[in-house]
């Protein structure tokens, strides 16, 4: 007997989010299924991530990008060229007040000289604190006005400014964290809009965390917020996810623990990239519609995956 493919019809449809300008534009989401199931293809970007404060990265980096890892221009163009990336993500974490707290301005000359290396779309993050980025995110979106970059990401202590700035006065995107929780992604996304700010240019950031540490709330939470967007037509929930791994993968100890001190595991580097790419896959399959990741050769087996499944 002959396989039949059954597709299950679904009433709602994920917002499609384009971002970059000109030619190097890509444009995420506009599926009206699960991924992988139905018969618009869903396709998943993958971006690679840099950082202003490589520091504490494994020593795998240093050798993979040499001195360009302490130039985030060199930096970026090397991320770019060695992996094939859709897009980039440049993690401003010299920016922290508990850090380095790098002056705002600073950090904006930092983002300003990426985008010029590359040619990719941008995703740009600030440090991790709310009132810090409030300010920062805001002065990034200025000085690239036009550019339709991501500011990643807007939470519910500075929504406000980084929706106003972002998505209405600069015109770029805005990503909405919230912690791995249906309900908290729901209520920043309903915010943002009644801000003003377009469904159309806000991506979602659901959360994540690495194999293994507690990713069923994540592949739980995934589900549950494509089946309201898609089956119950729930436009609140409705945006591309965006989903930054990169952390999380290279922050457990199989992707920490030397090989000294712990020479039955194998290769360090072969380690971290393994975390790395089987949380990026079950987050593919899970509907994020843009997964990022910090080794090139992760950027090159997720690619593979995804052209794999769809054919």
């Amino acid at each position: 007997m002959p396989y039949k493919k059954a597709e299950q019809k679904f009433s709602g449809k994920i917002n499609t989010c384009e971002i970059g300008a000109g030619d190097a534009a890509i444009t995420i989401g506009g599926e009206n299924s699960l991924p992988f199931l139905g018969s618009e293809g869903f396709k998943t970007a993958v971006g690679i991530a840099i950082t202003d404060s490589p520091e504490d990265w494994a020593e795998c980096f240093g050798t993979i990008y040499g001195d360009d890892l302490n130039n985030p221009a060199a930096f970026a163009k090397a991320a770019i060229e060695k992996s094939g990336a859709d897009f980039l993500l440049l993690k401003l974490a010299s920016a922290d007040p508990n850090g380095a707290n790098n002056a705002v301005e600073n950090c904006v000359a930092t983002a300003v000289a990426v985008e010029a290396a590359v040619n990719v779309p941008l995703v740009i993050e600030g440090c991790k604190n709310a009132e810090k980025d409030a300010k920062l995110l805001e002065e990034v979106a200025k000085a690239l006005e036009g550019k339709n970059v991501v500011l990643f990401s807007a939470v519910e202590d500075n929504y406000k400014t980084i929706g106003a700035a972002g998505g209405m006065a600069y015109g770029q995107k805005v990503s909405a964290e919230s912690a791995v929780d249906i309900n908290l992604a729901k209520q920043l996304n309903i915010l943002l809009t009644q801000l003003g700010v377009k469904s159309k240019d806000i991506v979602m950031d659901v959360g994540s965390a690495a194999v293994g540490y507690g990713f069923e709330y994540v592949a739980s939470t995934m589900d549950r917020i494509r089946l309201a967007g898609l089956g119950q037509n729930d436009e609140s929930l409705q945006m591309p996810i965006v989903t930054d791994i990169s952390n999380d993968a290279w922050g457990v100890k199989e992707a920490v623990f030397t090989e000294a001190e712990a020479p039955e595991w194998g290769n360090l580097e072969a380690r971290g990239i393994g975390m790395e790419v089987s949380t990026a896959a079950a987050c593919v399959v899970g509907g994020s519609n843009a997964i990022i990741v910090r080794h090139p050769e992760s950027v090159k087996t997720i690619q593979g995956l995804v052209s794999g499944i769809i054919g």
